[in-house]
């Protein structure tokens, strides 16, 4: 029996952990993750195989820290990026919570250097921006680099297991809902955990599990936007008059064929791109660190777009999509912009021919026409020719576009201003798998909100 249950040793659950026990140090405090501790999490591609073997819990994505443990860990200190708490809070709350978390950020070991602070400095950036039809969102972003980011969970993992009690390598199978009232869990191996205040924070990666066990305890969820794109690889000389003032740019285009939102999103200067493993589908992703450089630059181009009724499944329908190119590339697909705009499929000759040499050395060459709906791809054209306005060399035919990056943020759920599940009492629900929030550190405030509400309780 605890006072607090935690689900997901991610940024949501770590967060909500180091505020609970700040506030209530003689509670009874469990935080479950399905994956190992941060210094037993490995994937075999960082070790040097060449392809995903498709572990059954993907070493990048599940373990203590979750997804963003081996991200390049990029803190973004607004509200404007990264989520949707300023839907239950008011935007100054939002500041105060992530200000406070990058403060904890701090405290263990996060670096100092900050970038984008001072507007004055990328004003021609912005206005570059604005007469290409883009919108650059003003987003300081504190970079701590994929090394410095397993430090800084080893820390608070550290810290933590010296206050609560943490168990990895399971996960919690089903819920305990008696009268609308939750009890508790029972893990994958049967045991019952019961505790008088549950907070599930499963990440992206759990979002399936999410979606399902909420359906069958009749907890209510409305759909989320679907978030589909590319990853795009290019010299890095093209993107560095920006990234060497921003480091990430969040830019926003609304395509002018159809008028969905495509962005930028996780954009690693010399970094490289990754392949990345959700429950058996390939998908590709990208990180950058702090003492390692590459001669590119990567980022995100995704497409998003909201559907309505009879729509339920967003999660399944970015699977699909992936599988799409996993059927045909046995994994990632990579193609140059000039192949895809000329109709053809890159080839391995066409790919060594190239200015750029791939950092994801296993993605296969072949034809993401056949795998993106036209509606996104072309979203994704448009969005490329914006940006080369703004940093020409963008839309070379020679620049890589990686397929497909899809983001599994569940059907989000319908929540109180406290986080709390509408219908079942003293269940809170927090972090990107309840598809709240998109990013480390809204990720992270959500977790403190949530610590504060339940000690007030």
């Amino acid at each position: 029996m605890y006072n607090v249950a935690i689900i997901g040793g991610g940024p949501a659950g770590i967060f909500t952990a180091l505020e609970i026990t700040k506030l209530k140090p003689d509670w009874k405090v469990l935080l479950i993750e399905k994956g190992p501790r941060i210094e037993n999490r490995k994937c075999p591609m960082r070790e040097g195989l060449k392809q995903c073997v498709s572990c059954k819990n993907c070493g990048l994505l599940c373990g203590w820290g979750g997804a963003g443990a081996f991200s390049d860990g990029k803190l973004t200190l607004t509200p404007d990026v990264g989520g949707h708490l300023v839907d239950y809070m008011s935007y100054s709350d939002v500041e105060d919570l992530i200000e406070y978390c990058d403060k904890l950020y701090l405290e263990h070991g996060a670096t100092e250097v900050v970038y984008g602070t001072n507007r004055e400095e990328f004003a021609d950036i912005e206005r570059a921006a604005t007469l290409a039809e883009l919108k650059l969102v003003h987003s300081p972003v504190r970079h701590l680099g994929t090394e410095r980011s397993l430090h800084v969970l080893k820390h608070m993992q550290d810290y933590l297991n010296e206050k609560i009690t943490i168990i990895n390598n399971q996960k919690a199978e089903s819920l305990i809902v008696e009268n609308n009232l939750v009890k508790g869990f029972v893990t994958n191996s049967g045991d019952k955990i019961l505790a008088d205040y549950i907070v599930i924070a499963p990440g992206r990666e759990g979002a399936d599990w999410l979606t399902h066990e909420f359906a069958k305890n009749k907890i209510g969820m409305v759909n989320n936007a679907v978030d589909v794109g590319v990853r795009v690889e290019l010299p890095a000389a093209v993107m560095e008059p920006i990234t060497s003032r921003l480091y990430e740019s969040k830019l926003i285009y609304h395509s002018p064929t159809f008028g969905d939102e495509v962005r930028t999103f996780c954009m690693n200067p010399n970094g490289e791109v990754v392949n990345e493993n959700y429950n058996g589908i390939s998908t590709v992703n990208g990180h950058s660190y702090a003492n390692k450089k590459t001669d590119n630059t990567n980022f995100a181009l995704l497409v998003s777009k909201k559907f309505t009724e009879p729509f339920k499944e967003p999660i399944k329908y970015g699977q699909h999509i992936a599988s799409l190119a996993n059927m045909l590339g046995g994994g990632i697909l990579v193609q140059r912009f000039g192949d895809l705009l000329d109709g053809r499929r890159s080839t391995a000759q066409r790919i060594k021919e190239s200015i750029i040499t791939p950092t994801l050395t296993c993605a296969t060459p072949g034809d993401l026409s056949l795998v993106l709906p036209y509606r996104q791809l072309l979203s994704i054209i448009e969005m490329l020719y914006a940006l080369d306005k703004i940093a020409p060399g963008v839309a070379s035919r020679y620049t890589l576009l990686y397929g497909v990056e899809v983001k599994f943020y569940s059907a989000r759920v319908l929540l109180t201003n406290e986080l709390e599940t509408q219908g079942v009492k003293n269940l809170f629900t927090i972090g990107d798998g309840a598809g709240v929030t998109r990013g480390l550190m809204q990720a992270s405030a959500s977790g403190v909100h949530v610590a504060r509400v339940i000690a007030s309780r």
